[in-house]
C-alpha cells in the first residue's frame, strides 16, 4: 500500500485533512488520535537525532556512539537535574535538551508539527508526518494506550529490570518493537508542545524504513507543504499564536520568536 501522501498549501487545508470525516461513536467528537512530526525537508526520512549524527549507512551501532553519549550525559547532567530520575527519564531529559538519542519527537498537535516544519528559510518542500501509533501498538502486542515510562519494564523487558543500557547492549538481538511513550512533564516545554516520543528497538535504519519492514507503512501519512506555500503557512501559524513564545515558555522562547519574526 505504501505511505500515503497528500499536499497542503494552507493551515486550513491541513486541519481539514486531519479532521476525521465521521465523529467518534463513543464521544461524538471529531478528534484525531494520531501524532505528528514536522520536518523542514520533505526529502528526509524519519531519522532520529542520533541517526542524523552517527549515520545509518553504515549504522552508528558499530561505533558505540549511543552508549558514549548517554553515559557522558548521565555523568555531567546530574548537578542540573532538579530531582532524581530513573534511566528512562534521563533519556527523555537528554532528548528534550537536544542531546542526540534514539527517541523521535512527536506532538499530539498538527499545528505544533507545522511550526517546526516551517522554521528556517530552507528552499525545500516541508513535511508533516502523521503516525497512527495505535496501529503500531497492535502490531507489536502493546495496549492501545500511550505508554508511561513505568510500563516499559512490564511490557518490553523479558526478565529483570529493563533500561536503556540493556536495550543498547542487546542491539539487533533485541526483540523488534516500536511504541509510543508519554514523557514525564520535566518542564513547561513538554506540556506546551503536547510532546510525546516513539521508541524503537532498531537504530540501524530510519523509522519509516523500520515500519515498512514490519508491514506498517500504512501507519504513516505525509502532508507535504510545497516550498512556495511554506511562508504562507508560517504566517498563518503566527496569526494563530503557534510560535516560539508559546511553545518554549521561557526567555529563550521569547528571544527566538523576536529573532525570527523581525528577521
Amino acid at each position: 500500500m505504501g505511505i500515503r501522501e497528500t499536499e497542503v498549501r494552507s493551515l486550513g487545508e491541513l486541519i481539514d485533512r486531519v479532521t476525521p470525516e465521521k465523529p467518534d461513536p463513543v464521544t461524538g467528537r471529531r478528534r484525531d488520535s494520531c501524532v505528528y512530526h514536522g520536518s523542514a525537508d520533505a526529502s528526509r526520512s524519519l531519522l532520529t537525532s542520533l541517526d542524523r549524527l552517527g549515520g545509518v549507512d553504515p549504522p552508528h551501532t558499530k561505533t558505540g556512539l549511543e552508549e558514549h553519549i548517554l553515559r557522558n550525559f548521565a555523568r555531567y547532567s546530574r548537578p542540573h537535574l532538579q530531582h532524581a530520575t530513573n534511566e528512562w527519564e534521563l533519556l527523555v531529559a537528554a532528548q528534550h535538551h537536544g542531546v542526540p538519542t534514539r527517541l523521535l519527537d512527536w506532538s499530539y498537535s498538527p499545528l505544533v508539527a507545522a511550526h517546526f516544519a516551517t522554521l528556517g528559510d530552507a528552499d525545500a518542500d516541508r513535511v508533516i508526518w502523521r503516525l497512527d501509533w495505535k496501529r503500531v501498538h497492535r502490531k507489536f502486542g502493546f495496549p492501545e494506550l500511550a505508554l508511561l515510562i513505568d510500563d516499559l519494564h512490564r511490557l518490553v523487558g523479558r526478565d529483570g529490570e529493563f533500561t536503556p543500557w540493556r536495550l543498547i547492549a542487546e542491539g539487533r538481538e533485541a526483540k523488534p518493537f516500536a511504541c509510543m511513550i508519554e514523557p514525564p512533564t520535566l518542564d513547561a516545554r513538554i506540556s506546551a508542545q503536547t510532546a510525546t516520543f516513539t521508541l524503537s528497538s532498531d537504530t540501524t535504519r530510519a523509522f519509516d524504513d523500520f515500519l515498512d519492514e514490519h508491514g506498517l507503512e500504512d501507519a504513516l501519512t505525509r502532508f507535504v507543504i510545497p516550498r512556495q506555500s511554506a511562508d504562507c503557512v508560517r504566517d498563518q501559524l503566527d496569526m494563530a499564536g503557534m510560535d516560539e513564545r508559546r511553545l518554549f515558555p521561557d526567555l529563550d522562547g521569547v528571544a527566538a520568536q523576536m529573532r525570527r519574526y523581525y528577521s
